[in-house]
């Protein structure tokens, strides 16, 4: 069983990989078939869905990147963590915490919360 700390890094990096190539392959390695993600602002069912989500992000904000906030924590197939989004080496525009239920080792559903959003976002 993978710890709170390897799902949250695993996570983060998903989310920070650019290449389209290489951000599928870890879905498809880290994320169930049926995976679910869901924040205020968007949702997405199964590996297609939630690249695309990704992708937007990455387009949305082209020069920032993904980091930790804080120290996972997690229990059973639960893992809770926080991150920051903004420039790197930079000040975080957007700030989240995110609780993640895996399945069998892998991620089944990502439940967002935005803690601090810029009012253009």
């Amino acid at each position: 069983m993978r710890t709170a700390t390897e799902i949250a890094r695993d996570y983060i990096a998903l989310w920070n990989k650019t290449d389209a190539g290489t951000r599928r392959a870890l879905l498809a390695a880290s994320w169930t078939e049926d995976a679910t993600y869901a924040d205020p602002m968007m949702k997405g069912v199964g590996h297609g869905e939630i690249d695309a989500l990704i992708a937007g992000v990455q387009e949305r904000f082209p020069e920032f990147r993904f980091s930790l906030r804080g120290t996972p924590d997690g229990y059973d197939d639960v893992a809770r963590f926080s991150w920051a989004l903004g420039p790197e080496g930079g000040e975080a525009v957007v700030k989240g915490t995110d609780i993640v239920r895996c399945r069998e080792g892998r991620i089944a559903s990502v439940t967002g919360f935005l803690d601090q959003v810029p009012p253009t976002a």
